[in-house]
């Protein structure tokens, strides 16, 4: 009895900590004609979005490896505290204004949204 309460225990711990967040996962394809300083600005202008969308808590765009589809070079992830605020960054004034700087370059992209 005593092996079963521990195991129901740490089966609950483990469950407890298990994360709530969101990774928002953008493979992007610039666009031929995108100069590099559009790309460095789009990067960069994502990595403002924590401070313009609370429910953004972290930013990655450092590729150290990227094995994406021909012409596609860059991997943007966003960590969202929840389902719930990723629902709600779509449409919202953040998004708006990096879309405003992203999407003029961008030929394509693809995402995926991750969560345990």
């Amino acid at each position: 009895m005593k092996l079963l309460i521990t195991a129901l225990l740490l089966a609950t711990l483990t469950l407890a900590q298990s994360p709530t967040t969101v990774l928002h996962i953008i493979n992007v394809k610039w666009k031929a004609e995108a100069t590099p300083e559009q790309i460095k600005a789009a990067v960069d202008a994502v990595h403002q979005l924590p401070a313009k969308f609370p429910g953004i808590k972290r930013v990655w765009t450092k590729n150290l490896k990227y094995q994406g589809q021909e012409g596609y070079k860059q991997a943007i992830v966003m960590e969202f505290e929840s389902q719930a605020a990723l629902t709600k960054y779509a449409d919202s004034p953040a998004q708006k204004w990096w879309y405003d700087i992203y999407m003029p370059i961008r030929e394509e992209s693809h995402t995926h949204d991750i969560t345990n």
